[in-house]
């Protein structure tokens, strides 16, 4: 199955159509309930006071569509909006800012700035196998972005009007990458030996071979690979020829950061602390899903799909209690009692107050 490339395809303009292609995209082996994963006895509900895509679970006795459980759950923008959202930030090499997606979709600046979060959420790699392997090369490299803290935290200086406080340092990311094959990149707190450190370990398989720059916080954290080799970038030493005639260098991962680069400067151009994990999400997803690696737009599209399954971002955080959340709990929790009694052959009638 592939995402349709062309942008007068149905499925960008036709909601039944983004419907249905969503449904074989989630579902491929039929319909399930994403609240108790129930696969039989699902049953599509009709009616115009429903409209179309309902679903109903008789198992946890629940209504549904194929936007819960997902990143999509609960929002108002239309399916045909979000597929298209997802094919423009998944083929632009680097990204797509939310004005242009506010004048693209034709929805506020507000609803397309919180729909490329939830679509970076469905980008991020979730896959905890460690990058590399046996006989495979890592390189790691660290850079500097912008500015930590809140842009509009301005003061006003005589000659120079409003300017950003002084003070703030940059914020800082480390990325690795397996020569012809992913990155993962994280923001850290600070370029020391302890924290490079904690995402080699987390992030890098021990068997690798490991390149970096001369930058001494790499030393201790190298010697738990197979092989450490560095390049003296101080003395303008950027590629060097091992004995086995492997070329040592960090040229892939300085190649990932021009990208990543003009993509925060050129489309985004702003960007806080709070908000980089997600941004370094989507370039790693892009990398990690290229067309040298056999993936081209289409199936990039696809993939970041698939990746909103049972993921969700929103304004207030799941776990605090809403009054829907409450009420749900109360109705599952009443359903439960009833199933008790009739298995206990016990009859319960409802009251007229209830």
């Amino acid at each position: 199955m592939r995402t349709p490339e062309l942008l007068s395809d149905p499925v960008y303009h036709d909601e039944e159509a983004a419907r249905l292609y969503l449904q074989e995209v989630r579902w491929p082996d039929g319909v399930f309930c994403p609240f108790c994963g129930a696969l039989d006895d699902i049953k599509p509900l009709g009616g115009p006071s429903m409209g179309p895509g309902w679903f109903y679970c008789p198992h946890c006795q629940d209504k549904f569509t194929v936007r819960v459980g997902s990143i999509m759950e609960r929002s108002h923008i239309a399916l045909t909006k979000w597929l298209l959202a997802f094919r423009l930030m998944a083929s632009s090499k680097k990204g797509v800012s939310a004005h242009q997606l506010h004048r693209t979709l034709g929805i506020s600046y507000k609803s397309a700035w919180f729909l490329g979060h939830r679509i970076r959420e469905a980008m991020t790699d979730d896959d905890p196998t460690p990058l590399g392997g046996e006989g495979k090369i890592i390189e790691a490299d660290e850079t500097y972005i912008g500015r930590a803290g809140d842009p509009k935290d301005t003061i006003f200086v005589n000659g120079k009007g409003w300017v950003r406080r002084e003070g703030e340092e940059k914020m800082k990311v480390m990325t690795l990458v397996e020569r012809g094959g992913k990155a993962r990149s994280v923001h850290i707190d600070r370029a020391t030996s302890v924290e490079l450190n904690k995402v080699l370990v987390a992030k890098a398989d021990p068997q690798s071979r490991l390149m970096t720059d001369d930058a001494k916080a790499y030393g201790r954290p190298g010697r738990r690979f197979a092989s450490h080799d560095t390049v003296n970038h101080t003395a303008d030493e950027y590629v060097r020829k091992l004995s086995d005639g492997t070329k040592a260098h960090t040229n892939t991962v300085e190649g990932y950061y021009s990208i990543f680069k003009r993509g925060m400067k050129g489309i985004y151009q702003h960007c806080t602390d709070k908000h980089l994990h997600r941004y370094l999400a989507e370039f790693d997803f892009r990398y990690s899903n290229r067309i040298k690696l056999g993936v081209d737009d289409s199936e990039r599209t696809l993939r970041a799909i698939r990746g909103a399954k049972g993921k969700r971002l929103t304004y207030r955080r799941t776990g605090q209690q809403t009054a829907l959340s409450i009420a749900r709990a109360r109705r599952q929790a009443a359903q439960a009692r009833r199933a008790t009694y009739r298995a206990a052959g016990i009859h319960v009638y409802r009251s007229e107050e209830c």
